[in-house]
């Protein structure tokens, strides 16, 4: 059965993929109304202009929204509706679109058929508690060490590089004299030994890859309710200019200084205060705990 028409609104940040949601307002505006199916776009300015506009949609009584853009984009439509008796979509324009890939959905028509075909599906996505109880959700993959320095530079010199090229980049910018950092992670209410380490990243993934591609957890699922938590141990200069660019390139890293944890959650303790991300946004310092909402939201699959 078809979604109903009336009451949709399509949330757009037009600056997600280097400008390219802005571009394709038009085609998915067009691709919607093939199908007879009456879309409201909104384009949001700023971050908060993006917030307001969805509690503004919700407060009116609508019940299916959609984003349209990146995973950033997506990450900050669930922030504002998780908990809400609300539908997702996501139409994926943006330089990383990891979560999308992960529902099954490589391209802006097919997400436009799945809205409309109206199958939906609840889903997991991941929540981090900081020490002073802050708290944010967010959706593929988050971590410490290497990937979140890279996520500072990829915010910033790197910004308008497209796709997987800007999270390469980023890296090998962060690789430089990194000196990695030491982790102690703990699985608490399960019996999986604590992890001390000093690694070049600690990462804990709801999706098979983050970061424009980048599949550190070939086996994460979004239904499955649990995380997979990425350990990979600090390298030699030379392993690392090795192996880091065909992580990144091909998303394989054949190594043994990885260790794959699958667990519903975990605290993640690192020295200095190293900070967290989620997403590519940076959200807090560790220690950090990191759990699974099962089932958190309901999004639109093919």
């Amino acid at each position: 059965m078809k979604t109903e028409a009336a009451n949709v609104t399509v949330f757009v940040n037009p600056c997600a993929g280097g400008g390219k949601a802005r571009r394709k307002i038009a085609d998915a505006r067009a691709e919607f109304a093939r199908h007879s199916f009456a879309v409201r776009f909104i384009e949001a300015r700023s971050t908060e202009e993006f917030r307001t506009e969805v509690r503004a949609a919700v407060a009116e009584g609508c019940r299916l929204l959609v984003a349209m853009g990146g995973d950033g984009t997506l990450q900050l439509l669930v922030r504002e509706t998780i908990g809400q008796d609300v539908s997702i979509g996501v139409v994926p324009v943006g330089c990383g679109n990891d979560f999308a890939a992960a529902l099954g959905i490589r391209n802006w028509k097919q997400a436009v058929l799945a809205i409309v075909q109206g199958k939906t599906r609840l889903v997991d996505i991941a929540r981090a508690t900081f020490a002073n109880g802050d708290r944010a959700e967010y959706l593929g993959g988050g971590g410490v060490g290497l990937d979140a320095e890279a996520a500072r530079h990829a915010s910033g010199k790197f910004l308008r590089w497209p796709g997987r090229l800007r999270y390469l980049a980023s890296a090998i910018a962060a690789l430089r004299a990194y000196p990695g950092v030491n982790v102690e992670i703990e699985f608490p209410g399960s019996d999986l030994p604590a992890l001390r380490k000093r690694v070049l990243l600690a990462a804990a993934l709801n999706t098979p890859s983050y970061g424009g591609g980048v599949r550190l957890a070939p086996e994460a699922r979004l239904v499955d309710g649990q995380l997979d938590f990425v350990i990979i141990e600090m390298l030699s200069g030379l392993e690392a200019a090795r192996l880091i660019p065909r992580l990144l390139l091909t998303g394989g890293f054949g190594t043994r200084h990885v260790t794959r944890v699958r667990a519903t959650k975990a605290s993640i303790s690192a020295e200095g205060g190293s900070v967290f991300h989620g997403d590519g946004e940076l959200l807090g310092n560790a220690p950090v705990q990191i759990e699974v909402l099962t089932g958190a939201i309901r999004i639109y699959v093919p």
